[in-house]
């Protein structure tokens, strides 16, 4: 039942800032939307009308009045349901935070806020942003899983119920969605959004990620959410949907990989990626990874479960938590504190082995998933996005990709601090798609 995503992000901001249209606008199309598709879709756990009409008011009242607008002046954007807001509730997807209400929004809620945002309400998670399905249905076959854990951020980008949305990755829980639901989905570099607020299960992974309907999209909004440098850190450049726009300068060159766990992939994942490959030509060639990169998925559900186990030691033993959330803390008490050390230091070793393949390529392309979506009593596999996870380097999700009727979605992957050039190569690769499908 999907319809086209919402209108492009980029175009109802410049719509917005030329006084074409208003933030009121804007909110009463978004409302009826959401009142016309979630009640199938269900990617909302809170959600009132009122309380965006009335942003909406005080951001129409303040242009009346001649004062600046931000970058994101009317947009609506919706946050995963790990993201705090103040006198909004924020229950973690859990039964045991029902009711729980921040007397603070997170950073990056601060930060959307000041640009001019409106909040459109709080998409559904797996309990804890693990692995728990939820409520959400995928907009393009209510039979099928959105995927996880940022399953209501993905529909409702995808049902066009928000033009934009926030999610969380620790495994695979933007990049897998965006596929599943056929949008792009970009987690940046590790940190390159702030995390304060924001529900902690495994800090060396945590990632705050977005969802839209293109790359340039996604560079909009984290133009706006994207931290100041940090020491020791590599950090993207500012100016993001510049870069994108200004185009590459030749066609990027793609490094095609079969990620470890290949043989699992559907067979059209794997027809798709083939055929990819061939039509990109002399665009793209093939490398493969060194064995060592065949522990990666191991090392880091390893750091996951141990952090899980510290961050989430409120929850132990409390009614009400369920089944794969509490059998993954159970576990992560029994790491060794030298293992979990150890993992600890893979990442740089993983980044290195990939300089050599990033010296002669734009971006990594590889499958953001095993195969279309799975049914509903799962949110899918993340063994081809937890290895960028672990790096913590930029991947995009890019929906071009389709298999009987489901989304197929492409991952790119560029080096730490690449997020500009990822973007830009992403967005190349959209946008030849479509060219090339519009003379098919």
């Amino acid at each position: 039942m999907a319809d086209a995503p919402a209108a492009d992000a980029v175009a109802l901001r410049d719509r917005v800032a030329r006084g074409e249209i208003s933030a009121a606008d804007v909110a009463e199309a978004q409302i009826a939307r959401i009142e016309e598709a979630d009640g199938d879709i269900g990617a909302f756990c809170w959600f009132d009308a009122d309380y965006v009409r009335r942003q909406a008011q005080m951001l129409d009242k303040q242009r009346r009045a001649g004062r600046p607008i931000g970058p994101l002046h009317g947009l609506p954007v919706a946050l995963k349901d790990v993201i705090d807001t103040a006198r909004i509730p924020t229950e973690n997807g859990t039964a045991v935070d029902a009711g729980r209400v921040p007397s603070e929004d997170a950073e990056l809620v601060r930060q959307l806020r000041a640009a001019g945002a409106l909040i459109l309400g709080k998409t559904v998670t797996a309990e804890l942003a693990f692995m728990t399905p939820g409520k959400t249905r995928n907009p393009h076959n209510l039979d099928c899983t959105p995927g996880g854990s940022s399953s209501g951020s993905a529909a409702a980008v995808a049902a066009g119920m928000a033009p934009l949305a926030v999610g969380t990755q620790t495994g695979g829980s933007v990049i897998r969605p965006a596929a599943f639901c056929g949008v792009t989905g970009f987690k940046p570099t590790f940190d390159a959004i702030s995390r304060r607020g924001v529900l902690a299960q495994s800090p060396s992974l945590d990632t705050v990620g977005v969802f839209s309907a293109t790359p340039r999209e996604a560079a909009l909004l984290c133009e706006t959410l994207f931290a100041p440098e940090r020491a020791g850190v590599p950090m993207p450049p500012p100016h993001l949907l510049k870069t994108v726009d200004a185009g590459a300068p030749l066609p990027p060159v793609f490094a095609v990989l079969r990620p470890p766990a290949w043989d699992r992939a559907a067979p059209e994942t794997k027809d798709a990626l083939a055929e990819l490959t061939e039509a990109l030509g002399e665009q793209a060639f093939e490398f493969t990874l060194p064995a060592l990169f065949d522990e990666a998925a191991d090392i880091r559900y390893r750091i996951n479960i141990a952090e899980m186990a510290r961050c989430f030691h409120r929850y132990d033993g409390r009614r009400g938590i369920g089944d794969a959330v509490r059998e993954a803390m159970a576990e992560g008490k029994q790491v060794l504190a030298g293992d979990y050390i150890a993992a600890l230091d893979w990442p740089d070793v993983l980044n290195a082995a990939l300089d050599e393949v990033f010296s002669r390529c734009d971006a990594i392309l590889c499958p953001a998933a095993l195969g279309p979506a799975p049914g509903l009593e799962t949110t899918g596999d993340s063994i081809f996005n937890g290895l960028w996870t672990l790096c913590r380097t930029p991947a995009v999700t890019v929906p071009i990709l389709e298999a009987d009727g489901l989304p197929l979605g492409a991952q790119l992957v560029g080096p730490r601090g690449g997020d500009a050039r990822l973007l830009r190569s992403a967005q190349w690769l959209y946008d030849w798609t479509q060219s090339a499908g519009e003379t098919t």
